[in-house]
């Protein structure tokens, strides 16, 4: 008796041999090691090194082919490290190979793509040029270069500061100086960095530091020369005889950068904005917690504003959010996050604004547009950053509640022994509750005057240290106003404020405070960036400061409402 094999499983065999392969590929493509390159900066100057770091988050899948590289460029040195970590019960591995490089030509250059093995980077360009460096009189061992960008500049916008020192005799000690410039905002960016360069013939080693400025007053102003004060070591040809303990001979040299003169405009007229936002680059975006079509009665939905800005401080970031003011939709506003993060090219400044809205009735809801207006520093145009209006759905269960009220009323009428022994239940339930809440109130009533007895001091002390700080300021604000100085003046103000309002701007402490007083401090930020200085004198606006001071007690005491979700 004989048996014929299915033809089926001859089928089904010559398909996974088929498709064996293909599985193999995607395989490699799933798991393959994401692999990325990086520049310390570009572009770059003609014989001057830089440093080409490629980060792995996982072990490739073999060493690294960097011959690709020698087309183009020359490789000085190279090294491996690597990193790992735990947080959070997840493992992290990171691999880097820093390479110092310099290239044989000008131009735009492809850095190509380096194999892993099988893994391989993705390729970057890289711009570079035949500058031409300008040593200083009698300096060729020792010597400092400045650059500044942009060129032309505006009032609170980013100035970019990069000092390099070039030098090529050791160095055993070093003290340098830090940037001075009158009304304005200082900040150091990432750290230092160190290269190699040749000028005329002669080689140097460069170290680059950058700082981020930002005038906060029109006019000419001078960024003050850094000085740098150095151990050089002598060259000596017996050195080598004064015994391992000797100290090598030194010389101390001196030598200063150029001072740099600024010409600051104001806001231009074109800018027609009530807040003057200058920066590079502005990003604003919404997130919801969840589908604004469907929000639930009494249930609270939270958006969420974020404002990103490249080249300003959080500072000069404006206010998102206003009050939303609608019947059937409450609005309880967080408090805001800001930070900054410095890269080499800047500082971006973050702002967050939280809002919780709970609707009361059902409906729909428009939320208006909001608009940023700012000043593009590198198109010289105003341009205006916008979240479009949105509608918001508010979906009740008015009917449902509707509903279980009749049901209540039929079940009365056809149980009512069911309906008397549900009454006597929600009395018990009523007396037991009603119990319960009197002996937690009492127990509530016992924990706190045991609390304050234990330590009346320390609650008292903070306060107190909070009082004394807000007085010490109001002392320094009346000076500032009877002398009339307003630089003085801005100071106690935003101590005041940020006090007070946690606000870090004058625009925003004007916004809390009454009529009068808004107007002055408004006054006074406009004259304090005006282009030609005009006199101002300081008796109103303490005045105003006293009178609005004096209405906010009378305020609190009237005031009978409900506290918000979030006291500022």
């Amino acid at each position: 008796m004989t048996f014929s094999r299915p033809k089926i499983n001859i089928l089904k065999f010559q398909l996974i041999l088929l498709w064996f392969p293909v599985f193999l590929l995607f395989n490699q493509a799933v798991f393959a090691v994401e692999i990325t390159a990086t520049l310390d900066r570009n572009p770059v100057n003609i014989n001057t090194s830089f440093q080409l770091t490629y980060t792995a988050t996982q072990s490739p899948d073999d060493d690294p082919d960097f011959s690709p590289l020698k087309n183009n460029f020359e490789i000085l040195k190279q090294s491996r490290r690597s990193n790992s970590s735990w947080i959070n019960g997840q493992s992290t591995k990171t691999i880097q190979w820093i390479l110092n490089v310099m290239a044989k030509q000008t131009g735009h250059l492809l850095i190509p793509a380096i194999a892993f093995g099988d893994d391989v980077s993705k390729p970057i360009s890289i711009e570079v040029s035949n500058k031409v460096v300008a040593k200083q009189n009698n300096a060729e061992d020792l010597f400092f270069e400045v650059e500044v960008s942009p060129k032309t500049i505006y009032v609170q916008s980013q100035v970019l500061y990069t000092l390099r020192l070039y030098r090529r005799v050791q160095v055993t000690q070093a003290r340098l100086t830090e940037p001075k410039m009158s009304d304005a905002v200082i900040e150091k960016l990432t750290e230092d960095s160190t290269y190699n360069t040749v000028i005329n013939g002669v080689a140097y080693v460069v170290t680059e530091r950058k700082y981020a400025f930002f005038p906060q007053k029109s006019g000419v102003s001078t960024i003050e020369p850094l000085v740098l004060t150095a151990d050089i070591v002598m060259p000596n040809a017996r050195q080598h005889l004064n015994g391992f303990f000797n100290r090598p001979t030194t010389k101390t040299k001196r030598i200063s950068s150029k001072a740099i003169t600024l010409d600051i405009l104001p806001p231009p007229d074109s800018f027609k904005a009530s807040h003057w936002l200058p920066a590079e680059r502005v990003r604003i975006k919404e997130k919801w917690s969840g589908d604004i079509a469907k929000m639930k009665l009494g249930e609270p939905l939270t958006r969420t504003i974020t404002l990103h800005v490249k080249g300003t401080t959080a500072a000069q970031l404006p206010e998102l959010l206003g009050v939303t003011l609608s019947n059937g939709l409450k609005s309880y506003p967080d408090q805001p996050l800001l930070k900054e993060e410095k890269e080499a090219d800047g500082i971006i400044a973050f702002r967050e604004e939280k809002v919780a809205y709970i609707p009361s009735k059902p409906g729909n809801y428009t939320l208006p547009a909001i608009e940023i207006p700012w000043f593009n520093s590198r198109t010289q145009r105003m341009e205006i950053a916008r979240i479009p209006e949105t509608t918001v759905t508010t979906i009740g269960a008015i009917a449902s509640v509707e509903n279980v009220a009749a049901n209540n009323t039929t079940v009365a009428k056809t149980s009512p022994v069911i309906v008397e022994a549900l009454d006597t239940q929600k009395k018990e339930k009523k007396l037991w509750m009603g119990l319960s809440l009197f002996l937690s109130l009492c127990w509530l009533i016992t924990l706190v005057f045991l609390f304050r007895k234990q330590k009346p001091q320390k609650i008292e002390s903070s306060a107190d240290a909070k009082e004394m700080s807000l007085q010490e300021t109001i002392k320094k604000l009346k000076h500032a106003c009877a002398d009339n100085d307003q630089l003085a003046a801005k100071n106690a103000l935003l101590v005041w404020g940020k006090i007070k309002f946690n606000s870090n701007s004058l625009s925003e402490i004007s916004s809390h405070c009454q009529a009068q007083l808004r107007d002055e401090i408004n006054c006074l930020n406009k004259n304090l960036y005006a282009e030609q200085t005009t006199s101002w004198e300081g008796k109103k606006l303490f005045q105003f400061y006293s009178e609005n001071k004096v209405r906010e007690k009378v305020s609190i005491k009237t005031d009978d409402g409900l506290d918000p979700l979030y006291k500022l």
